[in-house]
């Protein structure tokens, strides 16, 4: 399985980091190696010292596909969870400097939560869910699907035609604004339409 991040999905956030506007998704892969196990710590490593969050709504594919049509692109689909993309941004600033793919600030070991799933069914309307990253009891990333450049369909219908979407991929589908560092002993809980979805202790 593989993990298909979106990146520059939500507008203040691409604002926050001083990014362009892109006219397609971004898009980047994390291997399987950075699902941060389940009940485990995240720690922080070595060769950062700016790990920052990002909560993100997730989607796990169900079955094989390729070249998806748009209008066909919820039939691959049926759960749907919270995960944070975990990012050594000081890594990924220098990388980013000299046009460098950003592998090392984001698929290191651990730098994927993934959080319980859902069944789709469960939310009345999948381009409004309401979602929010709290960091020792206060909240510091909100936000809401409809504020995504480009739905979730229309971004499993995209990817598809770099990748052939297998059962058990996940896709990340992009971070609102809000990001922030996290430092040793924070608690982070990430919260979907009021299901708290995952809690992790930094170390």
């Amino acid at each position: 399985m593989k993990l298909i991040c979106i990146g520059r999905n939500y507008a203040d956030h691409i604002k926050e980091l001083k990014n362009e506007r892109p006219d397609a998704p971004v898009v980047f892969i994390k291997p399987d190696s950075a699902i941060l196990p389940k009940d485990q710590n995240f720690y922080i490593p070595e060769f950062t010292n700016d790990v920052h969050y990002e909560v993100e709504v997730l989607v796990k594919i169900k079955k094989v596909g390729k070249h998806i049509d748009a209008k066909f692109a919820h039939t691959y689909y049926d759960e749907v969870g919270l995960g944070i993309d975990f990012t050594a941004r000081d890594l990924q600033s220098k990388l980013k400097e000299k046009g460098l793919p950003w592998e090392k600030a984001k698929g290191f070991d651990g730098a994927a939560v993934i959080g319980k799933w859902l069944p789709k069914s469960a939310f009345k309307d999948l381009n409004s869910l309401d979602f929010s990253l709290e960091k020792n009891g206060e909240e510091v990333q909100k936000g809401n699907t409809k504020l995504m450049l480009w739905k979730i369909d229309e971004l499993v219908a995209y990817v598809s035609q770099f990748f052939m979407l297998k059962k058990g991929d996940i896709l990340f589908t992009g971070t609102p604004s809000g990001v922030g560092k996290i430092i040793t002993n924070d608690y982070l809980v990430g919260v979907l339409e009021g299901n708290e979805m995952f809690s992790v202790s930094v170390k």
